[in-house]
């Protein structure tokens, strides 16, 4: 039992990355279809390559969503408009026009008073014979029949049989009697005016209840297709109604529920070709990034992201479809290009994308888009910290989207006259997403514990803490941090590195130095040495101390591994030489290994360079007679004396690379050291 936990343990990585590459698999396979698939890809306006097709069962030929939405719009348009009729109303209005009539009729001297009555009741009559309709219901009036509704009886009439306020008052004026009207006609003119009330509106619910009625019977079929009918030949364009066919029978195929049975075999048929891709991703970062594959979080990391992408797209197709194009997928290349390198971020958006193919419909223009729009964020942004590169960036993968859709569909509809602009609005709302990467990357940077670029670019910062600190009580190891850093970040460019990586790792590579900056030649700035009071071994270990300082510090102040890891290889483990050589020829025993830095040795290109750089930097001030030959015979030695001691035996850095280097570095000396001409007194 012991033996079983012992290997359990020296194994533990290795069986953390088991159980993640398994639970990565059954999540992915738990969020794809489990319906029947089609098993032919077809393109509108391209040819059918398989053999004479010939329907499989009997199914139903499936309207077009234009067909569809065209008869919705019909539906809309023909639909019956309800409007109400209020007989309350109209009981109360003419018992007041009556009531106020009659009681202004008793205390004047008329003779015809029943004529007026009568009159006045025969005009209210006729306005709501059919009824006045309310001002704020005139509007919603838009057919040319409308269907008014009084109590449980319905009646489809004219709407200009209806009385509007515009009107009440010609009417009333013609129907009243004779002009001149007298005082008693003027007075029951204004009564009915002042107590006429609208008592036709407009009915909204019921209106809708009847539009969605008639919607509910709209058939989405037209027609039927016999099992062992002949769909398509071999050859044969797929065009009008062969395409209607194969696309009604692809979407009968998806919307099948298979039996437990045929759902098993789906699930490990599913289960295969992702533990396949997955796989292929474990075996990418063990060849060729192996520091990746070795930390856990990092492959967590990655993996998280991949697993994130097929939620957000099968939410969106669960949803509706359409709008998959919205979705920043692009995103995912960016962010691990953003924490590692571009091959690694073209590699995973691409096995992603073959793995969306199984969910989103039109998988083959999914797919083409998605790679290549990841091929151009790869290629197009190179500084993601600088807002513009990722602006401009974000405008050349939407006009990419642009191109391809636009290519796919003249060739799909022969011509460029039905170019759907709605898709061209996702691949515009596609690229705005984009821009949340930013903050994104910062979110990661947290949960994860990884660094990123614009993390480099606040570190480098110089008004920082630790670096203000180093300014103030090293000053002499500060500048020669910053020379160090200047010349790291070109060499950096030149063989195509990461120059705010190492421009960052040399600006703390020294901060070790805080703790004892007197005993440093850089920051003595009178002729007393400390070392001359102690041994050559204790010297060496203040000087090797300072790399064991510098991580301490470094880790108080939460400064990244990325950064740390500068710290600790910048010197290797080559030898303290000066004390070594002095305890040497002071002919006293000791161990050679109190003269050798803890190391480890540089493990990247960055870290190789910083090694360089430092060397090369701190022994040109030694230089009592700086010349051009004087530089390249330093730059040779001291570069060729770390290849010789297998300092660069763990970095990723080839011979052709380190020439480079020794290039940029002889020729940055020179120009740091120039002389000058000699100004008059």
């Amino acid at each position: 039992m012991k033996k079983i936990i012992n290997k359990l343990l020296v194994n533990h990585s290795l069986i953390y990355k088991l159980f993640l590459y398994v639970i990565t698999i059954i999540l992915v396979v738990y969020l794809f279809p489990k319906g029947g698939q089609f098993k032919y890809e077809f393109q509108k306006g391209k040819p059918w390559q398989y053999e004479n097709y010939y329907a499989p069962f009997d199914f139903s030929i499936k309207k077009s969503n234009q067909e569809i939405e065209t008869e919705k719009l019909q539906i809309k348009e023909t639909s019956k408009q309800f409007f109400e009729y209020n007989e309350e109303v109209v009981l109360n209005v003419k018992k007041k026009i009556s009531e106020k009539i009659s009681e202004f009729l008793d205390t004047s001297n008329v003779s015809d008073q029943n004529q007026l009555l009568q009159k006045s009741e025969e005009i209210l009559n006729e306005i709501y014979e059919y009824g006045y309709l309310d001002p704020l219901s005139e509007q919603k009036v838009k057919n040319l029949e409308i269907t008014l509704r009084r109590g449980n009886s319905i009646e489809d009439i004219q709407p200009n049989k209806l009385f509007k306020a515009t009107q009440i008052s010609v009417f009333l004026n013609t129907k009243l009697g004779m002009q001149p009207f007298s005082d008693e006609e003027k007075n029951v003119l204004t009564i009915i005016s002042n107590e006429l009330k609208p008592n036709v509106t407009f009915d909204e619910n019921f209106t809708k209840k009847a539009y969605e009625q008639n919607l509910s019977k709209i058939s989405y079929t037209k027609g039927l297709v016999a099992e062992k009918e002949r769909i398509i030949l071999k050859g044969d364009i797929v065009e009008g109604e062969k395409l209607i066919k194969l696309n009604s029978l692809k979407s009968e195929f998806d919307s099948q529920v298979w039996s437990k049975s045929n759902s098993n075999w789906i699930i490990f048929g599913y289960s295969l070709l992702v533990a396949l891709s997955f796989l292929m991703l474990m075996l990418f970062l063990r060849k060729y990034r192996q520091d990746i594959f070795e930390n856990n979080n990092k492959v967590t990391f990655i993996f998280f992201n991949i697993i994130l992408v097929i939620l957000l797209i099968t939410m969106i197709v669960k949803y509706d479809a359409k709008f998959i194009y919205a979705a920043p997928i692009v995103i995912l290349p960016l962010v691990l290009k953003a924490f590692f390198d571009s091959r690694l971020g073209l590699f995973a958006h691409t096995l992603t994308v073959l793995l969306l193919g199984f969910i989103v419909p039109n998988s083959f223009e999914f797919v083409f888009l998605q790679i290549v729009a990841g091929i151009v964020t790869i290629l197009t942004i190179s500084e993601l910290y600088k807002r513009a590169n990722l602006f401009l960036s974000v405008l050349q993968i939407t006009f990419v989207y642009f191109v391809a859709y636009f290519a796919f569909s003249i060739i799909q509809e022969g011509n460029a006259q039905n170019l759907n602009f709605e898709k061209l609005t996702y691949f515009a709302m596609n690229g705005a997403a984009t821009l949340f990467v930013l903050p994104l990357i910062y979110i990661f940077e947290k949960l994860f514990g990884l660094v990123s670029d614009e993390s480099l670019k606040e570190l480098s910062n110089t008004n920082s803490k630790l670096l203000r600190d180093l300014a103030e009580k090293a000053p002499g190891t500060f500048q020669h941090s910053l020379q160090v850093a200047n010349l790291a970040e070109a060499c950096a460019n030149e063989i195509q590195a990461n120059s705010m990586l190492v421009r960052t790792g040399a600006l703390y590579h020294d901060i070790g130095k805080i703790k004892n900056p007197m005993y440093f030649t850089e920051n003595q700035a009178t002729n007393v040495n400390p070392h001359n009071e102690l041994t050559p071994t204790d010297s060496a270990k203040i000087i090797i101390d300072h790399i064991i300082n510098g991580v301490e510090m470094a880790r108080k102040n939460h400064i990244p591994d990325r950064i740390v890891d500068f710290i600790r290889t910048h010197h290797g483990t080559t030898l303290v030489y000066y004390f070594f050589k002095k305890e040497e020829m002071s002919g006293n025993v000791f161990a050679e290994s109190n003269f050798h830095y803890p190391g480890p040795i540089p493990f990247s290109k960055e870290t190789a360079i910083l090694m360089m750089c430092d060397s090369v930097e701190a022994a040109s001030k030694s230089i009592k007679e700086p010349s051009s030959q004087a530089f390249d015979d330093l730059v040779e030695k001291i570069v060729n004396k770390q290849m010789d001691d297998g300092q660069f035996m763990n970095a990723d850095i080839t011979f052709k690379e380190l020439e480079t280097i020794k290039k940029v570095l002889k020729k940055k000396l020179k120009n740091i050291y120039h002389l000058r001409i000699e100004y008059p007194e």
